[in-house]
């Protein structure tokens, strides 16, 4: 089912990208204040879903680009990457490690950021896949 409303339409290409840049915005800041990558990722899933609620599973699917499955299972590796090198280090598996120097726009980068990366694209891997499984029960 797809809701065919030219307003609708115009709108989800207008909020597409808006939606992903924020999504992507509050998975960097979510190391240092409210959001991360449990939040980023429902955003991001949000977007998607107003696609496929407006064009359609195919063009859903389209601009997802990757199954959303195989986004699960890179969202698990990164997490698991990332308590890595503390344990590499000597220290105890999943330990902060920080890089010395701050970034301009994001701050300090160390093994949270990576696990939030890795938790945001399971995230949008398991909303989509379940969006994805709905559409097509609905055929």
């Amino acid at each position: 089912m797809t809701l065919d409303s030219p307003i609708l339409r115009s709108a989800t290409r207008l909020l597409l990208p808006l939606t992903l840049m924020f999504s992507v915005f509050l998975l960097v800041r979510g190391h240092n204040e409210p959001g991360g990558g449990f939040v980023g990722g429902l955003v991001a899933a949000a977007a998607f879903a107003l696609v496929l609620l407006v064009q359609g599973r195919d063009a859903a699917r389209d601009l997802l680009r990757v199954d959303p499955l195989s986004l699960v299972a890179a969202g698990l590796f990164t997490a698991l990457c990332s308590g890595l090198p503390p344990l590499l280090a000597g220290g105890a598996f999943m330990t902060g490690a920080w890089l010395k120097t701050p970034l301009p726009v994001v701050g300090k980068l160390g093994t949270p950021v990576l696990f939030d990366v890795g938790v945001y694209l399971v995230v949008l891997g398991i909303v989509m896949a379940i969006l994805f499984a709905l559409a097509e029960e609905e055929r």
